[in-house]
């Protein structure tokens, strides 16, 4: 049985608290094979990020049989990791065409603007797709996502790899057992910031000899190289990321769409620091509104916040609801019958005298083999529900997320028609639901 830390237990365990702020053109068909023991995989996106990922799909599939990315440098070494045989290439269409016959599945680990792009054209030959978060750009992007894998049935999960860890599965358990009661109100929060000020970077240097920077910059507004991109920097730019928002809300606020069964939100308003149509904001504060989903799951309101204001609203949180610590990034439930804090290694309830016995005597959910293992076994197996971030539930998520840039952006609150993604009343949010793209790189 899962037992519970309350506060007390907790502060005992000093060397823990320390580490608490913590983290840190579709061609025809050619359609996903049926279940069996191979899975052949491809990656875009090697470098960075995509190394681990790389990391994690070679020790899941059975052959990765080919890499791309603009990077020459990290495309040598991604490829070199996958062994004698494996194709490398530039520019991932080329990849996804030339080997459409020899893959099962394509892992997306590449900026968030060219997330969409490779996912499409490979689900749309009936491939199975993992694709890390924000699973697009934009609202608009996620939402053909989620209906490509449902219209090919192809297995699909997205990049929130603390959802395969045991922490958030005892949290989800705690909260849905109704230990804590209804929950009307959460708060979700990270001090991280990527963000930044002042006008585009001018006098642009050389391009580098190992970037091939067309193809970096794919469906984006075609703008001069310059290292305030890339590599590295591009999650400070609205034209290719969407902040600390975008970065790092689809894994905190994922263990809070989990436990209250969240979807769409009806209303969404955000403020933040000044709004610049290149630069994302240095901090946003958003609040969401949510329709009742059932029994034990009555309206609720949840609010995001980042950067300095993730502070602030931790004091908040702590002098005005209760919460039993300071800590630079978690999920605070507010419940009729008791509060839970969470963070990726904490689960603590509140009052503590209240629970301080507490131990959950439920059905446990299963422990996770590893989010890549995960999505490999489910597309062998040819079972899309055994993906527990498939698009389904992450697309709702990765575009509640993503609408919170939208009003921040426009400055307006939002009353959401997620069925035919538009805010209603409010049409300049239009151009920030669904982006214009670049000739070559349109989507539909």
């Amino acid at each position: 049985m899962a037992h519970v830390t309350t506060r007390r237990n907790f502060l005992k365990k000093s060397s823990l608290l320390a580490g608490a702020t913590g983290v840190t053109f579709l061609p025809g068909k050619i359609f996903a094979a049926p279940p069996s023991d191979q899975f052949r995989a491809v990656q875009v996106g090697v470098g960075g990020k995509g190394g681990s990922g790389l990391g994690a799909l070679l020790g899941a599939a059975n052959k990765v049989v080919a890499v791309a990315d603009t990077d020459s440098r990290n495309l040598a070494k991604g490829a070199k990791r996958c062994g004698e045989g494996v194709k490398a290439y530039a520019d991932y269409r080329k990849m996804i065409d030339e080997q459409k016959k020899e893959f099962d599945g394509i892992f997306v680990s590449t900026p968030d603007h060219t997330h969409a792009g490779p996912s499409l054209q490979a689900m749309n030959l009936g491939k199975h797709c993992y694709c890390e978060k924000p699973l697009a750009h934009n609202v608009w992007e996620v939402r053909q996502m989620v209906n490509a894998a449902k219209k090919n049935k192809v297995v699909t999960q997205m990049g929130t790899q603390i959802h395969a860890g045991d922490n958030y599965r005892r949290v989800v358990e705690i909260v849905q057992s109704g230990a804590i009661g209804p929950v009307k109100e959460f708060h979700v929060f990270c001090g991280k910031g990527w963000g930044r000020t002042g006008p585009r970077p001018t006098d642009p240097p050389p391009v580098p000899e190992w970037l091939n920077w067309d193809l970096w910059q794919g469906p984006a507004p075609e703008v001069a190289y310059n290292p305030a991109y890339c590599p590295g920097k591009w999650r400070c730019w609205w034209d290719y990321g969407s902040g600390t928002f975008g970065d790092m809300a689809c894994h905190v606020t994922d263990l809070a769409f989990w436990a209250l069964k969240l979807k769409h939100p009806t209303t969404c308003e955000a403020t933040g620091s000044e709004v610049s149509p290149f630069n994302c904001p240095t901090w946003v504060k958003c609040d969401y509104t949510y329709a009742a989903r059932g029994e034990g799951y009555p309206a609720c309101t949840g609010t995001w916040s980042d950067g300095g204001e993730a502070k602030k609203h931790v004091a908040y949180l702590q002098k005005e609801k209760g919460m039993p610590v300071s800590s630079g990034l978690g999920v605070y439930f507010v419940g009729e019958k008791g509060n839970l804090y969470a963070d990726y290694g904490r689960c603590i309830l509140s009052p503590e005298d209240k629970f301080k016995e507490y131990k959950f005597t439920g059905t446990p959910i299963p422990k996770s083999i590893g989010h890549c293992k995960e999505w490999v076994e489910a597309a062998k197996a040819g079972k899309v529900e055994d993906s527990l971030c498939n698009f389904e539930y992450s697309g709702a998520l990765s575009e509640a997320v993503l609408l919170g840039t939208v009003a921040y952006r426009v400055g307006k609150k939002l009353e959401w028609d997620a069925e035919n993604l538009k805010a209603k009343g409010c049409p300049e949010a239009d151009q920030f639901i669904k982006r214009t793209y670049r000739k070559g790189w349109e989507l539909g």
